[in-house]
């Protein structure tokens, strides 16, 4: 018989068994997935970020607290930029990101991804004012519908609103920088390009903590998210560039970079229409299958580690469970597009001085 190698065993998706520290860490095939507690999650039983209980105090905390500084140095920027008139457009990119996060794709092996939204929204905002949009679409996540921990909210911060937009970010206008292609194609292949890299860094900013946490070793959690999220990544490329494409035919100035941007009224209306669209029509019958981060928790046994709920949340638990699944997902969805449209603009009009004109955030 030949001896089994020592070594990672891997598949097209992930890792089969590794050795480590001696011992095989099998794939766990028949581990169930964990349960969401949102009424959104529970409906559709595929999308979690971090829950509590994968991340120890201590990594929580270090995680929060650099969470806490992006976000504070995003918020001074943005007072210091952002122009009045487009306020709106925060809100906008908050509704979007919450409804387009519910529309799981399905990848292979009977994973799903989604988008995260962080680097489109560095694009056509400018990455301080993304950072504070998907801080409240994690936040309204979390605090309405338990998707997602509260002791693990730093994390998914850190990890989706400023490793994912930063990275991203910084990609997209080396290349555009760097590209001696037609400007409009080469913004397009940089939000391609952009969009898929901060999916893939967000995940391995993830492995990281869940290897500092003790829950899974490092030699396990990094191939393993990094593997599957560099192909869900693709399917955030592909979302990224089509947007941006689509902007850059209809609406050219609301690219981030380009001065003067006007935005008016009709294309903030039409765009929170869409959005509800999004979450009332299309994310009850999206894919099902579990996402990265649960695949790999099953896979790897430490699904069971999700801890309980600090708190009831408002739409937590079941609460729409009456309207049945694909109702609950519905209206939930919409509850948490309207909120997260909501949640940003009030803080955009909370930091945006009454006049004046401002440098773009972008030209920084």
């Amino acid at each position: 018989m030949r001896p089994r190698p020592s070594g990672p065993r891997l598949g097209f998706f992930g890792l089969r068994a590794y050795a480590v520290g001696g011992n095989i860490l099998p794939r766990r095939r028949n581990t169930p997935v964990f349960a969401g507690t949102s009424a959104v999650h529970a409906a559709r039983k595929r999308k979690m970020h971090l829950p509590d209980g994968f991340l120890d105090a201590k990594t929580a905390a270090l995680a929060a607290g650099a969470a806490a500084v992006g976000v504070g140095v995003a918020l001074r920027r943005v007072r210091a930029t952002l122009e009045p008139r487009q306020t709106p457009m925060l809100g906008l990119g908050g509704a979007f990101v919450f409804a387009a996060q519910m529309l799981n794709f399905p990848v292979a092996g009977g994973t799903s991804g989604h988008l995260l939204g962080g680097v489109l929204l560095a694009i056509l905002l400018g990455p301080s004012a993304a950072i504070l949009v998907m801080t409240c679409v994690l936040m309204v996540q979390c605090l309405m519908f338990a998707d997602g921990g509260l002791l693990a909210l730093g994390a998914n911060v850190f990890n989706m609103g400023i490793v994912n937009v930063c990275a991203g970010y910084f990609v997209f206008q080396a290349i555009r920088r760097s590209s001696r292609m037609e400007q409009k194609r080469t913004t397009v292949l940089a939000a391609a390009f952009a969009g898929w890299f901060g999916v893939v860094m967000a995940s391995i900013t993830c492995a990281g903590q869940l290897a500092l946490s003790g829950t899974v070793p490092w030699a396990v959690a990094f191939p393993a998210m990094a593997d599957v999220h560099m192909v869900i990544g693709i399917g955030e490329g592909l979302v990224t560039a089509l947007v941006t494409l689509a902007v850059l035919r209809t609406r050219p100035k609301l690219v981030a970079g380009v001065r003067d941007r006007v935005v008016g009224r009709n294309l903030i209306g039409y765009g929170l229409v869409a959005s509800l669209g999004l979450a009332l029509f299309v994310a009850p019958v999206a894919c099902r299958w579990p996402d990265g981060l649960e695949s790999v928790a099953s896979r790897f046994g430490f699904a069971n580690k999700v801890a309980p709920p600090v708190f009831n949340s408002l739409l937590g638990e079941g609460k729409l469970s009456f309207l049945g699944s694909a109702g609950a997902t519905a209206i939930g969805g919409a509850i948490g597009t309207v909120l997260a449209f909501i949640a940003a603009y009030f803080l955009a009009r909370l930091l945006v001085p009454v006049l004046g004109p401002k440098e773009e955030d972008a030209a920084s």
